[in-house]
């Protein structure tokens, strides 16, 4: 039987578990021993399948790569590792370019990269992102960087002034590509990689690959590029359980706070369809004293920033949001997903999910159904191949 949290869950059904042959050391993939010892502090020792497939790969050969995995199986390590291996310290220029889709996931992405290199020569990386003052980032462009990590309408802005200067890119990675689509950013993307065309390797990371991107990878990417699916058609991580309570609008709040009881304090997310509704839930916690705030499109960047400062200092434990607002979020070690209201789409369920059961993890994705959401719960059921447990 799968393992669940919480005496109130009864789960109905089991689920498959996929059993890998034992990964490789990074020494074994070929991680230098300085880089190897900066993933020792992070306790990133045994590397996922995603990084035990990719890594290899990219250290034996100069090629594009199209990579299909799921949210939280170590993409940015994946392809972090082999990309800063490729970095000449002592040429100041910038080398190598990563697009994020937002800016939380750009600085989580730069911020691991200084931590990963730690113990090596120094590799400067900075990170570039709308929201915040350009004159700020044009300066801190000046000094030397190696890597340059931005979303790519900020990344267009500072080429446009001649702020950043991309000649010597050797490669570009495309982080959550669906994400920048999905966001609006196809614009964006064709003319970033227009002005990176002569790039001698292009790596693209993806959660699924709708026909966008295929358009993109025929545009931009070699014939030969390699392609690679980790978890073959299911998107969703498998250590993720699957579970629905059938609950009336009215219901919803008292069913909730018994999930968040069951769950001994774990931390999470819940998502709500509005801005308004994601901020009357977050007071509905708060006065029934449970640590929580929430994010959604009115919030100045800011207090948006505040909000997640809090959420990853653990003074609150539940994050409310909605799908466009959390956008790009990474956070480690968070026990549980709730769908407070079931998500109108499948790239919104399948984002949502992957909050959770993250870095090799179990996790759970609790959906709160009314009677005329089931069709669409149903619907996501289905289409993306899962097989979910009714609570009782």
């Amino acid at each position: 039987m799968v393992k669940h949290r919480g005496c109130w869950l009864s789960i109905c059904n089991t689920f498959a578990v996929i059993k890998h042959n034992k990964l490789k050391s990074f020494a074994e993939l070929g991680i230098g021993k300085k880089l190897i010892n900066g993933l020792k502090e992070l306790s990133i020792v045994e590397p996922t399948e995603v990084q035990s497939t990719v890594i290899p790969l990219l250290l034996d050969q100069t090629t594009d790569l199209v990579v299909q995995a799921q949210t939280g199986t170590g993409k940015t390590a994946a392809y972090g590792l082999p990309l800063l291996h490729g970095i000449d310290p002592n040429n100041p220029a910038v080398q190598a370019l990563v697009l994020c889709p937002t800016r939380e996931l750009g600085k989580q992405v730069a911020k691991q990269f200084f931590r990963f290199t730690k113990y090596t020569e120094k590799i400067f990386t900075e990170a570039v992102y709308g929201g915040e003052q350009i004159e700020k980032q044009i300066n801190a462009l000046r000094r030397p960087t190696h890597i340059v990590v931005a979303t790519p309408g900020r990344l267009i802005d500072l080429a446009k002034r001649k702020a950043v200067d991309l000649k010597q890119v050797r490669t570009i990675v495309l982080d959550e590509a669906d994400e920048m689509l999905s966001m609006g950013f196809k614009r964006e993307l064709n003319e970033v990689l227009n002005l990176v065309s002569s790039a001698k390797a292009k790596w693209l990371f993806s959660a699924t690959m709708p026909e966008e991107i295929q358009r993109i990878v025929e545009r931009h990417l070699s014939e030969n590029a390699h392609r690679i699916e980790i978890g073959g058609s299911n998107v969703l991580n498998e250590k993720i359980e699957h579970h629905y309570v059938v609950c009336e609008e009215y219901e919803k709040l008292e069913v909730l706070l018994q999930f968040f009881k069951a769950q001994h304090g774990q931390r999470g997310m819940v998502f709500c369809k509005t801005k308004g509704g994601a901020q009357k839930l977050a007071k509905q916690l708060a006065s029934r004293n449970v640590p929580a705030d929430a994010i959604h499109g009115d919030l100045l960047q800011k207090e948006r920033d505040k909000v997640m400062r809090a959420f990853k200092n653990e003074t609150l434990r539940i994050l409310v949001a909605t799908d466009i607002a959390a956008r790009g979020i990474d956070i480690q070690d968070l026990g549980f997903v709730v769908h407070y209201n079931v998500a109108d789409k499948l790239e919104y369920y399948t984002h949502r999910s992957g909050r959770t059961a993250r870095a090799g993890k179990e996790g759970i994705s609790m959906n709160l159904v009314g009677s005329s959401e089931m069709r669409q719960m149903r619907y996501i059921e289905k289409n993306l191949n899962l097989s979910f447990a009714k609570v009782k």
